[in-house]
């Protein structure tokens, strides 16, 4: 199991910040079983909070995920995990930001929630000078491209006792090689990208860090 620090718990109607986990590079299954634990040992008073971590390569199928969208075998597992959408690949060089959040205590519906993601995201790609937009009917964040458009960033939730866990993924320097043996959320011929290739140098740490910071503050102005 993966070791994370203790919960912690607040005051009734406490205006909280998540707490940050700064986790580095993790086992996908070992953290994805933490947050089913973190989400189902949680009470009312147990703040929320934000894991950031990369992952080792695998290839994750979400609950309408189906195996016809992993396209070749290349030796990466797949695992059928508990999220929402379909199919996306992790792997070292891409920001994983979760998002342990009680939604009824931020008086916030998953959909809410899910914009919000998506905003940090396209807020923080303006602040790098590159224009992304997200798509309703297909959750994520994409900028456009030469041959149209290119997805670069991947969003899923689970709801639990009106708590989520999972998150987003943001591509930042990674090796987009394995995308091309899937259709990547269950699109066929979806391209994708990254801030390396758009011209944006900067380390996964250092963007974690930023979506986290924009994602608390929109989370704390929930609260009454």
């Amino acid at each position: 199991m993966l070791q994370v620090a203790p919960r912690e718990e607040i005051e009734p109607g406490a205006n909280s910040v998540p707490l940050l986990q700064r986790l580095g590079p993790t086992a996908y299954e070992a953290t994805w079983r933490a947050m089913q634990a973190f989400t189902s040992e949680r009470s009312a008073a147990t703040a929320d909070e934000i894991w950031l971590t990369e992952h080792e390569p695998i290839y994750t199928l979400g609950l309408a995920g189906r195996r016809e969208h992993v396209l070749r075998d290349n030796g990466i597992p797949v695992l059928k995990v508990d999220r929402g959408g379909q199919v996306t690949y992790h792997g070292p060089g891409q920001v994983v930001v979760y998002v342990l959040v009680d939604l009824v205590r931020r008086r916030l519906g998953v959909r809410e929630l899910v914009r919000t993601l998506e905003s940090c995201v396209i807020e923080f790609l303006e602040s790098c000078d590159l224009a992304a937009y997200a798509k309703g009917g297909a959750p994520g964040v994409y900028l456009a491209c030469p041959a149209g458009e290119a997805k670069i960033a991947a969003l899923g939730l689970r709801v639990r006792n009106g708590c989520t866990y999972h998150g987003l993924a943001l591509n930042v320097n990674m090796d987009l090689t394995p995308f091309a043996d899937i259709d990547p959320c269950g699109y066929r011929g979806l391209a994708v990208t990254q801030l390396k290739d758009l011209g944006v140098e900067r380390s996964v740490d250092e963007v974690g860090l930023v979506l986290a910071s924009m994602l608390s503050t929109r989370l704390r102005a929930r609260l009454p």
